[in-house]
């Protein structure tokens, strides 16, 4: 018999900044959205599972970017060629395919493919000028151009099958238990040097904001706790791509003991929330107050449910 497919309580960082942003949309996402991919769902719960999967233009152009760069590095490791250019000119193409699916609202009616369900901006109309498309698909190119033209595709292709750890596992694979949680941590490269220290990287398409150095000590933590590594000889690294700018995260025992404490009470928030611990059932809609931040709603996909839109367009 195959295990019944349940909402466990787990942690991750975007948990944990979805509930810092706005508790209402962490229930709608979290909880009331559950089960809404079934024939059988009630039509609001259907509603909040679209809503749910659609990205932004943002996050569409890190995701393609991600993508590329994945699919170039397990290329690399199977010791296959790759070519810039067309790497560059798929990533486009399918963007133009998504775009096209999306604005019509496609989503509404049919599957896309797998890892894209559609963008916030068509669902709600947003009057957006194409020279921000452009803009979008721009930093892609912009991305993928200078990641080629860095230091990782060499050391990429220099590694030695033994030397392989990582490379974006996705999130069936990557997690750990933290404190008896259920930790999502997916790096998306991770290896082992010419010293013998792993090594944990994160790429990025946006500017340096607070939160990634926190982000890249949970990779770090679950790659000693997943491979049996000394976690003080882990490296971590985020690369701005657009920016060209490789920055190291500090990991010791400080960073760490940091890390486990703001994980700890970011735990008991989420499980303050929870009218019964052991069967992650949440508490009443009315324990989850809305942001009175107009900008907060301004990006959530859940605008129209919260009757925030009229709001939003006002603002």
């Amino acid at each position: 018999m195959p295990r019944a497919f349940t909402n466990d309580f787990s942690w991750s960082k975007s948990r944990h900044e979805k509930l810092q942003e706005c508790s209402r949309a962490y229930y709608l996402y979290y909880y009331r959205s559950w089960g809404g991919w079934g024939a059988g769902a009630p039509s609001d719960v259907r509603e909040l599972y679209l809503l749910k999967k659609l990205g932004n233009r943002f996050t569409w152009a890190g995701s393609m970017v991600h993508d590329s760069l994945r699919d170039a590095l397990l290329d690399w490791r199977a010791g296959r060629e790759v070519v810039p250019e067309k790497v560059v000119d798929r990533a486009l193409s399918t963007m133009r395919d998504d775009f096209r699916f999306s604005r019509g609202k496609s989503y509404r009616t049919q599957k896309g493919r797998k890892a894209f369900s559609g963008l916030v901006e068509h669902e709600y109309n947003e009057p957006l000028p194409d020279e921000a498309w452009k803009q979008n698909a721009e930093t892609v190119r912009t991305a993928l151009d200078w990641f080629f033209q860095s230091r990782w595709p060499a050391l990429a292709r220099g590694l030695k099958p033994t030397q392989w750890l990582e490379v974006d596992a996705g999130a069936e694979f990557s997690s750990f238990s933290l404190d008896g949680v259920k930790v999502f941590a997916i790096p998306d490269f991770a290896y082992v040097d010419a010293d013998g220290a792993p090594v944990v990287v994160d790429w990025k398409t946006g500017k340096m904001r607070e939160g990634y150095d926190e982000q890249v000590l949970g990779y770090a933590l679950y790659v000693s706790m997943r491979y049996r590594l000394p976690l003080e000889k882990v490296r971590a690294s985020l690369v701005y791509l657009n920016d060209g700018v490789e920055h190291q995260v500090q990991v010791d025992e400080n960073a760490v003991a940091g890390f486990k404490e703001r994980f700890a009470q970011s735990v008991a928030r989420m499980r303050g929330l929870l009218a019964d611990p052991a069967t992650n059932t949440p508490k009443d809609e009315s324990a989850f107050p809305q942001s009175d931040n107009a900008a907060v709603c301004a990006r959530c996909v859940f605008r129209r449910p919260c009757g925030r839109e009229a709001a939003v367009r006002a603002a």
